[in-house]
């Protein structure tokens, strides 16, 4: 019962990898709030509270508590209504998980601005206004984890994610931010990216014997594999942990490097372009990093 006493609120907590997380949550002993508007895939669409109705049955058949919030994260005023609900319901707050996400891929030369724009606003605006909704609270009571799910597409890079991509960047760099920020509050902050089939990865292409591959492998991976860490990120036992991108592929799990400088070249003189051509590329291309994607990089079948 790591999470015995806590409440937790989790976002995108209808399905998928949210729902594993919200189960394991509340097996773990946390009051959880399930956040879910219901939207497509794409974010379009009527919206509906029946997967995260379906959530909340799950869990009280387990002997858990919970409750449904259908406020957007994308939206400021909406994303206060979120942390509201957990203090209204439970009268406090513990863990803020970060997992409401949409997909509209589309490759970068015929991205449009609304395409950009709808998954930024989920991914990382949501997740900023939803931590910034909790963060006054968490400095107050001097303690508070948030769980930010990133994504290799972000860490290594994706065709026809640019959108998504770059969100989940961001998110990696706002949770630096929050764990810098905090860390003299008690607050910790951290990052998952998840492998798992499920809604998300649904929409993945399989026109090509690549593609049947990758997806293939994809559905080895149960949402549940990435539940037991976002328990542990949030819970007491994981006091010391703030800062850090960690990676969950079936059984395997990982924790990512941070860009820092790999090599350097210098002359006392200053240098020209023609000097940087002659000089410093030869010695720099040999840390160059490839044009790879999360694929050529976990090529691994997962066990």
């Amino acid at each position: 019962m790591l999470l015995d006493g806590k409440v937790a609120v989790v976002t995108g907590g209808g399905g998928g990898i949210g729902r594993e997380v919200v189960l394991a949550m509340a097996a773990a002993g946390a009051k959880v709030v399930i956040n879910d508007i219901g939207a497509s895939v794409t974010g379009a669409g009527e919206h509906s509270d029946a997967m995260a109705v379906q959530t909340k049955a799950m869990v009280e058949r387990a002997g858990g508590v919970a409750v449904i919030s259908t406020d957007d994260v994308s939206e400021w005023a909406s994303a206060q209504k979120i942390i509201e609900c957990a203090r209204d319901s439970f009268g406090r707050l513990d863990i803020v998980v970060n997992n409401a996400g949409i997909l509209r891929d589309q490759i970068f030369h015929k991205m449009t601005p609304d395409e950009w724009l709808a998954v930024l606003n989920v991914h990382l605006n949501g997740t900023f206004f939803v931590s910034r909704a909790a963060a006054e609270g968490f400095r107050d009571q001097r303690s508070g984890a948030f769980v930010h799910m990133t994504s290799s597409s972000g860490l290594i890079g994706n065709l026809g994610q640019a959108n998504y991509s770059a969100a989940k960047l961001g998110i990696v760099a706002l949770s630096k931010s929050i764990a810098l920020d905090m860390q003299r509050f008690g607050v910790r902050s951290n990052c998952i990216a998840p492998f798992a089939w499920g809604r998300m990865t649904g929409s993945i292409p399989t026109n090509t014997p690549e593609q049947q591959a990758r997806v293939a492998k994809l559905q080895q991976m149960g949402p549940e594999k990435n539940a037991p860490l976002a328990v542990f990120l949030a819970s007491d036992a994981a006091s010391d942990v703030t800062g850090q991108i960690f990676a969950v592929r079936h059984n395997e799990i990982f924790v990512f490097s941070q860009p820092r400088p790999v090599r350097s070249v210098h002359r006392a003189e200053g240098w020209t372009p023609a000097l940087i051509a002659e000089h410093a590329l030869p010695a720099l291309r040999a840390h160059f990093l490839p044009l790879d994607r999360s694929a050529d990089v976990f090529s691994w079948d997962p066990i």
